[in-house]
């Protein structure tokens, strides 16, 4: 089948993507790295969940420099629209409307960064469309000797430790590409967004079988856990669209999906709602994530009368 203009189009601006930024990305961990020193923690936030609404001097500062970084690139990347977690940069300089969309998330982790309870914090960037994602990067300043990163590039995801010997490209470039046989047969649940229920709903998905983690029990950052294959999956309630995207392209690079357990149908960016609480995107409802389409059924199956609103007694 011949490629159309927009296929075209949407490979341009991975490739554009899949250059330029890795270098920054190194760049933004190593201030976010720096700054984690220093006392820089911020108000401005208040869901009453301290994962939500935790803000430092880093989201801001590493989020300025990716947003300039994207706007000077190259001015293709200007034609998308930008969504990102926090106000700053030059966010004007891009696309109102159109099909494709660059989302940020400056500071994936931040109450564990802020708190400096792990080092599981990450850069995280991805483009996406309507019904799906094309292009994920994160890079995890402090996992591993000298960082580690996750790159998903249409269906070849790619995780590996970074050498600060060698340009950031091509770091990437050298790691081999993972494959479902080599995955571990994983158990891990990632859990998020239940409020005050997240070691509940936890425990639920570890009486179904598997083996479920709320946020301060994590190991690591999902993203390298689900990459490798350390971890099945995750069940996010109304999971927000700056990280959330990625996890849905590892999945789906792997074989698996992202699934309203309501229903069981696949996740799409078509249906969002703007969380004034937390103040960020959010999908609607319950969202279970798997490489294995097995965890998604028992997940869907265990989640599918669970309350879906983020707030009931709003």
């Amino acid at each position: 089948m011949a490629e159309t203009e927009n296929d075209v189009h949407l490979q341009r601006i991975i490739a554009v993507l899949a250059k330029t930024m890795p270098p920054v990305m190194r760049w933004s961990g190593a201030i976010a790295r720096t700054l984690r020193k220093y006392n820089i923690a911020l108000t401005g936030k208040s869901s009453g969940s301290a994962n939500t609404d935790a803000l430092t001097l880093a989201d801001l500062t590493v989020q300025e420099l990716l947003v300039g970084a994207l706007r000077d690139a190259d001015p293709i990347l200007r034609t998308c629209r930008i969504e990102a977690e926090e106000t700053t940069g030059d966010l004007d300089a891009f696309a109102v409307d159109g099909p494709l969309t660059i989302a940020l998330d400056p500071i994936d982790g931040t109450k564990q960064f802020r708190d400096r309870t792990g080092n599981g914090y990450c850069v995280m960037l991805h483009l996406r469309s309507h019904d799906d994602v094309h292009y994920t990067l994160v890079y995890l300043p402090e996992t591993g000797p000298q960082g580690t990163w996750v790159e998903v590039r249409g269906d070849v995801v790619k995780c590996g430790s970074d050498n600060l010997q060698m340009p950031a490209g091509e770091v990437l470039s050298s790691l081999p590409p993972i494959t479902n046989a080599q995955r571990q047969d994983a158990q891990g649940i990632y859990l998020i967004g239940f409020q005050k229920r997240d070691t509940e709903r936890a425990q639920n998905v570890t009486s179904a079988g598997l083996r479920g983690f709320a946020p301060d029990d994590m190991p690591g950052s999902i993203y390298p856990l689900l990459a490798t294959g350390e971890f099945a999956g995750s069940l996010i309630h109304t999971p927000n669209v700056y990280d959330f995207p990625a996890s849905l392209h590892i999945a789906r690079a792997l074989g698996g999906d992202a699934l309203w357990v309501a229903n069981g149908q696949p996740v799409h960016f078509g249906q969002t709602w703007n969380d004034e609480t937390a103040d960020m995107l959010r999908l609607p409802g319950i969202v279970a994530c798997s490489p294995d389409r097995r965890v998604l059924d028992t997940l869907c199956g265990l989640a599918k009368d669970w309350d879906p609103r983020r707030y009931p007694n709003a």
